[in-house]
């Protein structure tokens, strides 16, 4: 028997065990094929593990989508994200403008096209900013588990966004985000005492400072060593 002589639900069962590049490289066999490839029912799940992937064409976004995880393991994206913008030489904001906002813009066209996604987890998304979260959460309202690791740029206006949207959220995790505070932890666990709310060493970490608020400690120390 041959491949396309099988019904349209064996075919989905077949790709469903086919990574992202090897569906669209059969897709791209015959019609009856591609339109298998192009079945929302087939991306209920997906999973990002370098900028470049999301380029791809090589992957659908509809409303079967569930689960969706987006991490960076490559550790130059990591270190030159997670600078501070004004710490950036220009080679390093070179490297970034690469890929400033294709998180950003991915994550608009989830929340326009995949209203049921139940899980996020990003990890190493050093560009993504609140305002990404909020629309997610906005959008998204069956959203269920929310994971953030190690997103330089979220802040304590994420914890707000999870009060005032997430009414299904069942489980918040915030790890390594250095500019979430205690005292945004302490009042999205009081607005919301049901929810699952853990935040790995981020209210420990030293929080971004502009450089115009690092002057009168810079100068507070030279009159300390002045005077000593």
């Amino acid at each position: 028997m041959h491949l396309i002589q099988l019904n349209r639900e064996c075919l989905l069962h077949l790709f469903s065990f086919l990574d992202k590049d090897s569906r669209r490289s059969l897709s791209l066999t015959c019609h009856q094929l591609r339109e298998v490839f192009l079945d929302p029912c087939l991306w209920n799940l997906l999973h990002f593990s370098s900028p470049c992937q999301l380029r791809k064409d090589n992957f659908v976004l509809g409303p079967s989508l569930r689960y969706l995880t987006i991490s960076w393991y490559s550790s130059m994206v990591l270190q030159v994200c997670n600078i501070e913008d004004w710490l950036k030489s220009s080679f390093q904001k070179n490297i970034c403008s690469k890929h400033e906002s294709l998180v950003s813009t991915f994550l608009a066209h989830v929340c326009y096209m995949c209203p049921n996604l139940l899980s996020l987890t990003m990890s190493g998304c050093g560009h993504i900013t609140d305002r990404d979260v909020i629309s997610v959460l906005q959008c998204c309202r069956k959203l269920r588990y929310l994971h953030l690791e190690n997103c330089v740029r979220i802040t304590d206006c994420s914890l707000e966004g999870v009060v005032a949207h997430g009414d299904n959220l069942e489980e918040v995790k915030l790890d390594f985000c250095r500019n979430i505070t205690q005292a945004g932890l302490q009042h999205c666990k009081e607005m919301k005492p049901a929810l699952q709310l853990t935040a790995e060493r981020s209210a420990d970490l030293i929080p971004d400072s502009k450089p115009e608020e690092r002057v009168p400690i810079r100068r507070t120390l030279q009159k300390v060593l002045q005077n000593s």
